[in-house]
């Protein structure tokens, strides 16, 4: 995804504005390294011929959000398959909600579509997390079809969990529309402790996992990580023309705070200043690519300010204050792709120079890093290769393991 430049166009920061944060060029960008082939990667939900039928005459449930659409006009799937006659007896939305608009952490409500009249169900609101019987109630099929962005921490991955926990349980069938991992170009990062699961991180996987939706949905099967070990049938339909060295671009923001091409690719690196005092530029136009505190005056000369923007960050941290810290707007993500390495000098750097390191973490943050051990290494102050070497023998074996589920060279 992340070698094409995105500029932010000013009728996308009109819309976020408003609080509409579907809104999107209305073209798909081919792949930069797709385009040099002479192919375009095709998701899965592009790829009609190969299910369509399959959905007739059944009822059928769809897991989606802004991001589940079909075409050069970015249809939603749910409109495409109402169209050609697929009986959707309900939606299941994610964080976020169905249609993308609201703040993280927002608790969503059920509803009903205005737009369509089928009913919505919030899995991201009052704990409800997992489909339950009833929500399930008449559904001959699930459909499952959510761009992610390849971090551990991105809770769209702990959503497909809890649904494929509750197909299984209730013996319906899912289908993956499987879609392209913008981050599925690396490994990295340290693997979850299984003592600090949360709804940030449900498995032993690292930061950085490479996995498509598909991928990690055979995994899960795979490693028995479902409640009492059930396997949920899987109906997957595979992007054409894809590798996971690939190049790849969204075509629509997948939540309202990633909104350019780089904050997905800085996103498994910052995100770890949600853990923190820091304000990691929620509250501005460019979040995920401008980190710092108001404490940290006169140590940093770029400054930023977040304010409260509706259906994007309506209290973000440090809002209404000026922050200095660090500018990422012009970082040049090759770096990544040359590296295949998040970036832990930014938060070994920012905590040297707080001055109020007893305040600098947050309890949210041994829940984003899957352990307490990042944090106690960075008060320590080890170097970023004693941390790195701590990652081992883990990581290298979730490495190998991957390998049995990989869909894609």
């Amino acid at each position: 995804m992340m070698r094409i430049k995105f500029f932010l166009q000013p009728v996308i920061i009109a819309c976020f504005l408003a609080g509409m944060a579907t809104a999107q060029p209305n073209h798909y960008k081919s792949t930069k390294n797709a385009v040099n082939r002479g192919t375009e990667i095709i998701t899965g939900a592009d790829q009609t011929d190969l299910y369509m039928d399959y959905l007739k005459g059944k009822n059928v449930g769809m897991v989606i959000n802004q991001t589940s659409v079909i075409g050069k006009d970015l249809i939603l799937t749910v409109d495409s398959f109402q169209r050609a006659g697929v009986t959707i007896k309900k939606i299941f939305g994610p964080e976020h909600g169905f249609r993308g608009n609201a703040s993280n952490g927002a608790e969503v409500n059920n509803s009903t579509d205005p737009s369509n009249g089928i009913p919505v169900v919030s899995l991201y609101g009052n704990k409800h997390y997992k489909p339950t019987p009833e929500d399930l109630n008449g559904i001959d099929l699930m459909v499952f079809d959510i761009q992610d962005v390849g971090a551990r921490f991105y809770t769209y991955l702990s959503t497909l969990h809890y649904v494929m926990q509750a197909c299984a349980e209730n013996n319906i069938e899912l289908m993956i529309l499987d879609r392209p991992n913008p981050n599925g170009f690396y490994v990295d990062g340290p693997v979850l402790d299984t003592a600090f699961r949360s709804f940030v991180g449900l498995n032993p996987i690292p930061v950085v996992f490479g996995l498509t939706v598909a991928e990690y949905a055979q995994m899960l099967n795979g490693e028995g990580w479902l409640k009492n070990h059930v396997q949920c049938k899987l109906k997957i339909i595979k992007v054409a023309n894809y590798t996971h060295q690939m190049s790849y671009k969204l075509p629509v923001n997948p939540s309202p705070n990633l909104n350019t091409e780089k904050s997905v690719l800085l996103y498994p690196s910052v995100c770890l200043f949600e853990g923190t005092t820091l304000s990691l530029g929620r509250g501005t136009m460019l979040p995920f690519l401008q980190i710092g505190h108001p404490s940290l005056k006169g140590k940093y000369t770029f400054s930023f300010k977040p304010v409260s923007i509706p259906g994007m960050s309506e209290e973000p941290p440090q809002k209404d204050k000026v922050c200095y810290g660090i500018d990422l707007e012009n970082y040049n993500t090759d770096l990544i792709h040359s590296t295949g390495k998040i970036n832990l000098s930014w938060l070994i750097e920012l905590y040297k120079a707080f001055p109020d390191k007893g305040h600098f973490f947050n309890a949210y943050f041994s829940k984003l890093a899957g352990s307490d051990q990042l944090r106690k290494q960075i008060e320590a102050g080890e170097s970023e290769q004693e941390i790195r070497t701590s990652w081992e023998p883990a990581l290298g074996r979730y490495k190998n393991m991957r390998k049995k589920y990989l869909l894609y060279p």
